[in-house]
């Protein structure tokens, strides 16, 4: 069998001209005359760095060192197209994101959910997809887009370990430390399966912000604070699997635990305040999967069984004092069963049929010194029918989610306005494709995001002083989203979109100014649209040397040469009565093979200023981040060394105007950082195991429904 390579060029029209690039896959060698006998075969798949599906996008995390360094949030920090901040929360490509972890939905946001991804190293990752395009089998609260998170690992037949760490430093006042480490063990019998990642992730880093009130043509400080922070996260993953016939049964339990302190100077008119915060908290997720099997591989039954509870404590205690400002507690449980069934239909080309269904309950109360004062429960009830059909060059899916909710609860002064409601969610794709390498999309979902609970709670779950208050809004209502998205997809790499999400009672992050005391809330605003143009492509440099003609002859991977990838977003947020301006946002990513098979990458991420993300102005850029990564392997590639630097000239930070208040809102972080990062998979004396399918569940679409074929 002949090695075979494979080669992008992109077809996209740009300011520079227009690229092609031809792919040439395997294709085996027959001998009519001879036949040789093999004794061994080794198929070696190489990853792709980043891999654009007709759904979704696929960024790999664990052969990136330029993603995996630092913290889960970093990484994703790095990806094109993708915005998360405090303020503005997590999009992509302007679809609000609903984050999963192995398939499951996390059931944290906001504050919760950064803090989360912050404790987490970057190096337990293998990759992160973002699901552009939900279909009917994923929950109608995905909202927009789904965020998810793959940690697992394939088992083997033999016992296999990786070592991962990574170090680093900034220095601005003080020097700051950051490390974590994470061991992965696993491997499998006659009997099961098992596997274990465990690790801890320890962070100090600094903040500091200002707010301002601007009017009249001065300035004053309203408040500035100066916040020394430390982070401690431990976590640990296992699985279980166990072969019942052709059945199977995976069982896994994950536990995560934080523990951060901060001390915060602060200051304002009348005011001086020293400090002292501490937050903890404990994330059990336990899931039970039963696979049914049958002789034909499209044919699915799978049932699951999840029980998750987060728990969360946090103090504000001034210097001196002996009494807590703030002592809040929350505690959230969510349970849930589904089922999911795939069969394959003769009606066309490929067919098949989905269906399933789902029963959830949430329950969440939030305290305040020691007195509940939110009682929220949710109960869900949804079935899906999902239909995927192949007629010659086109494919389409066609599916529908019925979900009836009821949602009450009661917080310590009143009721909750009460949500119960029975609601359908349509969905629909047509795919058509030019050639296995370049395809056309369209497509249309329904979906709706609740508010989430770190939204509704009451309480203060973050610091403040005399001029600054942070709450919650019981009274949130549910958004829903009729999301729109063309897009021509090219070579994995190359894609050019365009989506548009019109969302009634879309909720919002609010700052507002009473009496110079500055309050963050959340709020429903009701209609948005929001507009997004977006573009992505890998240029070649031996284009440059050698011309296209001969860059075309060329048969080469495309993650083992030299190229820049280029993308640029659009985003425009059309509010009612508001005048808003759109924001473009760069990426350029440069990857270089230098002598002695380094690999060099530079990262650089730039948001223009002055656009407005709903009732934020931009003063300065949201991300405006230069990033260098130098990699390494030895040991025959069993060992990764890398030296990064990220933020190299120290222009990460944030500014916004309020829309409607004269507010400046300032926040720089100890951004720029130096360090280093080891990845050691210790050998095996049996390089002929083989690969045995992951413990760690994902939803079945992970590889693709037949529009992705």
């Amino acid at each position: 069998m002949k090695k075979v390579h494979f080669i992008i060029l992109l077809s996209l029209i740009c300011i520079t001209g227009s690229m092609a690039q031809t792919t040439q896959e395997k294709t085996p060698e027959t001998e009519t005359e001879k036949t040789t006998e093999l004794k061994e075969v080794t198929i070696v798949k190489t990853k792709k760095a980043v891999e654009q599906k007709a759904d979704r996008t696929i960024f790999n995390f664990s052969d990136q060192p330029s993603l995996n360094t630092g913290s889960v949030l970093e990484g994703i920090k790095k990806l094109p197209g993708l915005i998360a901040s405090d303020i503005a929360g997590m999009m992509f490509q302007g679809k609000q994101l609903d984050v999963f972890m192995d398939g499951r939905p996390l059931n944290i946001s906001t504050n919760e959910l950064n803090a989360f991804l912050e404790g987490m190293p970057a190096n337990a990752i293998e990759k992160i997809e973002i699901i552009t395009q939900p279909g009917a089998e994923f929950p109608a609260t995905s909202g927009g887009a789904i965020l998810n998170i793959i940690t697992n690992k394939n088992a083997k037949n033999y016992l296999s370990a990786t070592y991962t760490n990574s170090t680093s430093a900034t220095s601005y006042d003080n020097v700051r430390w950051r490390v974590n480490n994470s061991v992965l063990l696993s491997a499998k019998n006659k009997y099961f399966g098992w596997q274990l990642n465990l690790g801890q992730n320890y962070r100090e880093n600094a903040l500091w912000t200002s707010l301002k009130n601007e009017e009249n043509g001065g300035s004053a400080l309203l408040t500035a604070t100066e916040a020394d922070r430390v982070g401690r996260n431990n976590f640990i993953k296992s699985a279980l699997t166990f072969d019942i016939g052709k059945d199977r049964l995976l069982l896994n339990y994950d536990l995560t635990h934080n523990n951060n302190n901060s001390q915060t100077l602060s200051n304002g008119p009348g005011f001086t305040t020293d400090d002292a915060s501490t937050s903890g908290g404990f994330r059990h997720d336990a899931v039970v999967t039963y696979q049914k099997k049958f002789d034909n591989a499209a044919k699915k039954l799978e049932f699951r069984f999840n029980y998750n509870r987060n728990s969360n404590e946090f103090q504000l205690e001034p210097a001196g004092s002996t009494t807590p400002l703030l002592d809040n507690a929350s505690q959230q449980e969510v349970l849930n069963a589904k089922v999911d069934f795939s069969h394959p239909i003769k009606f066309s080309d490929e067919g098949k049929l989905n269906v399933g269904a789902l029963y959830e309950e949430l329950m969440f109360d939030a305290s305040n010194r020691g007195v509940t004062n939110l009682d929220y429960k949710r109960k869900t009830a949804s079935t899906y029918v999902e239909f995927q059909t192949k007629f010659d060059k086109f494919n389409f899916i066609l599916g529908g989610r019925a979900e009836d909710y009821n949602i009450s609860g009661n917080t310590d002064v009143a009721k909750l306005v009460e949500f119960d409601q029975f609601r359908f969610f349509p969905n629909a794709s047509a795919q058509y494709n030019f050639s296995n390498a370049i395809n056309f999309n369209m497509n249309y979902n329904k979906k709706i995001t609740l508010p989430s609970t770190s939204a509704l709670n009451p309480n203060n779950t973050n610091y403040q002083n005399p001029n600054v208050e942070y709450s919650g809004n019981p009274n949130l209502q549910p958004a829903i989203f009729d999301n729109y998205e063309v897009k021509l997809s090219a070579f994995d790499y190359a894609f050019i979109s365009y989506n548009m999400s019109v969302a009634n009672n879309q909720v919002i992050n609010r700052v507002l100014l009473t009496n110079n005391r500055v309050v963050n809330t959340n709020e429903n605003i009701p209609e948005v649209k929001i507009h997004n143009f977006n573009v992505g492509m890998p240029i070649p440099y031996m284009l440059f040397t050698k011309g296209l003609a001969e860059t075309m002859k060329m048969n080469v991977n495309p993650d083992t040469m030299n190229f820049l990838y280029v993308y640029a977003g659009y985003q425009y947020h059309q509010i009612p009565k508001v005048e808003t301006n759109g924001f473009w946002m760069f990426n350029f990513m440069s990857q270089i093979l230098l002598p002695k098979k380094v690999k060099f990458v530079a990262n650089y991420n730039y948001v223009i200023p002055r656009g407005n993300y709903f009732y934020f102005i931009a003063v300065e850029p949201l991300r405006n981040s230069l990033d260098f990564t130098f990699s390494k392997k030895f040991l025959k590639d069993q060992l990764t060394v890398s030296l990064f630097a990220d933020d190299i000239l120290n222009t990460n930070r944030n500014a916004f105007n309020s829309f409607e208040t004269p507010l400046l809102i300032s926040s720089k972080q100890d951004t720029r950082k130096f360090g280093f990062s080891l990845n050691y998979k210790i050998p095996t004396k049996n390089k002929l195991a083989k690969e045995n399918p992951s413990l760690l569940n994902n939803e079945k679409k992970e590889e693709g429904s037949l529009i992705n074929q």
